[in-house]
């Protein structure tokens, strides 16, 4: 029995990089990716869903990289999405050839409202594509996994003779999707019992939950199902997804080691057993969470559970008090279970690049020599103007200087002026793909809004920023500030963010960053376009 099959074990199933991505804006580059599968790979994952290989060829590629660099012997499981079609199936397995424990999970929907509206197809022939197509993935692989989207509307005996006849095929994992977060704990723990109860040959397959908080209740929902046979919880970091989201990783594997001892009964286990019931190294929650934050340029809300700024704050006078006397009177857990530990290391102008490449080492980042030269030269940067650098700005620089943006465009020059009295005026220099230098100015309501405008002046590609925001990594006058800005192009969302002690200046990158994405784009869709017309 692998360590992916053991029955008094919960099996993490991370889908930031699939269904995650699919959250409005959240779009990423195949070098992003690779760096979000390599934190999940240390942050202990069973299995890491790298996307839907058909979808498109960035897709296909970012999967083949995963599969190469993080599916190793000793890694997690590599997975592809696949409909329940030959052309899906088939790229999936392409992309997933260099993993050492490749995965393809393929789907068909179940629900007589899918049925009709959406693939128009009978229930005898959903039956008999399920079968054919899981029999058809498993020629490819070993590991299969399928699902009946939108299970938890789905007649539930239709949905037994489903999942006995997809397992029959050879699936070796059957997931149940509560794909429009549509139902209740009570309800979704009653479904998982059912199949339970009702799939003959349940016994040879893992039970899988997949589900979105539309309804605030993927979480809870997940729990229940947990105490009713899964085995399997497919989530994702910061809860990150289509619509309201999915069921957060870091909320799931807290509450099942805060509350092991309840859960303890469900797996097997005696209920005093201190054993965790995940592989997840719950150390490297904090920094996974912040890399995701930063590379999808989706912030986390301040009282969002277990990572959110406020999670481990206390303000009320009486709680204060309490925490003060002993943690345990209004924390259930601690922060440094989740890696919020502080320095070990006091960094500052004078530190070393040994000191800085072990902080960072502590902090869970793997760098390369490359990387770590150009993160040193930007923490001296950094130091000069503050008197220690924190944990949370040392996240801020690595991540902002490793980020794969294309850099198309380059910032050269950002200079403002402004006051109470005057009109703010930006000037804006930049280098151009061509290497040319090119300035321009501009007035605005403010600062920011003038060096946006300068900025367009020069790149001249029509957008629309629809989101600006500013938060300070830490507290203090001389902290880091981190923009995160959001611009639209047609019905397309491209996402910037950077860190800087000049709040301007860090808008500006910001800035660079969401357009060198766009403009990176519309080359690509050029060279699509051309590659069509010489073809045809």
């Amino acid at each position: 029995m692998n360590k992916q099959t053991q029955p008094d074990r919960i099996i993490i199933f991370d889908t930031t990089l699939r269904d995650g991505e699919q959250c409005p804006g959240a779009t990423l580059n195949v070098e992003e990716k690779l760096l979000i599968a390599k934190q999940l790979a240390r942050l202990g994952v069973d299995v890491i869903e790298a996307g839907f290989a058909f979808a498109s060829p960035g897709d296909f590629e970012a999967i083949n990289k995963i599969s190469q660099f993080v599916g190793t012997e000793s890694g997690p499981i590599i997975c592809s999405l696949a409909r329940a079609r030959k052309e899906d199936i088939k790229s999936a397995a392409e992309s997933l050839k260099a993993a050492f424990n490749p995965r393809i999970h393929t789907f068909i929907a179940t629900s007589d409202i899918h049925l009709e509206h959406k693939l128009k197809k009978t229930r005898p022939e959903v039956l008999a594509i399920a079968e054919e197509m899981v029999a058809y993935a498993k020629s490819f692989v070993d590991d299969v996994e399928f699902s009946p989207e939108d299970a938890g509307r789905s007649d539930p005996e239709f949905l037994y003779q489903v999942l006995e006849k997809a397992i029959a095929a050879g699936a070796t994992t059957v997931n149940i999707p509560d794909t429009v977060g549509y139902t209740t704990p009570s309800e979704f723990g009653a479904l998982i019992k059912g199949i339970k109860e009702n799939v003959p040959n349940i016994d040879q397959a893992i039970i899988s939950v997949h589900g979105h908080n539309d309804l605030g209740l993927a979480v809870a929902n997940f729990l229940e199902a947990v105490k009713n046979g899964a085995r399997q919880l497919e989530c994702t970091i910061n809860g990150i997804g289509e619509r309201a989201g999915n069921a957060a990783l870091e909320e799931l594997v807290m509450a099942l080691h805060v509350r092991r001892q309840y859960f303890n009964p469900f797996l097997g286990r005696g209920v005093d057993s201190e054993a965790s019931l995940t592989n997840i190294d719950t150390h490297q929650i904090a920094n996974s969470s912040r890399l995701v934050s930063r590379l999808t340029g989706m912030q986390v809300q301040r009282n969002k559970a277990i990572v959110g700024a406020n999670a481990f704050a206390h303000e009320s006078g009486i709680h204060q008090d309490g925490v003060l006397k002993n943690r345990l009177t209004y924390e259930i857990m601690d922060a440094q279970l989740i890696g919020l530990t502080e320095n070990q290391i006091v960094l500052g102008k004078h530190s070393g690049r040994h000191a800085f490449g072990t902080r960072l080492r502590e902090l869970g980042f793997e760098l390369s020599e490359e990387e770590l030269n150009k993160a040193f030269v930007k923490f001296k940067e950094v130091a000069d103007k503050m008197k220690e650098i924190s944990d949370w700005d040392l996240v801020a620089i690595v991540n902002d200087e490793i980020q794969k943006i294309p850099e198309l465009f380059r910032l050269e020059l950002v200079q403002v002026s402004c006051g109470s009295n005057s009109r703010p005026t930006a000037t804006v220099t930049l280098r151009t793909p061509t290497g040319e230098e090119l300035t321009d100015a501009a007035i605005g309501t403010g600062p920011v809004d003038a060096v946006y405008k300068a900025i367009n002046r020069i790149i001249n590609v029509p957008n629309e920023l629809i989101e600006f925001s500013v938060q300070s990594v830490k507290e203090g006058i001389d902290a880091l500030g981190e923009v995160t800005i959001r611009v639209q192009h047609e019905k397309y969302i491209y996402s910037g963010q950077a860190a800087n002690t000049d709040i301007i200046v860090a808008s500006a990158q910001a800035y660079m960053k969401a357009l060198n994405c766009l403009y990176a784009a519309l080359q690509n869709q050029e060279k699509r376009s051309l590659a069509t017309t010489q073809t045809i």
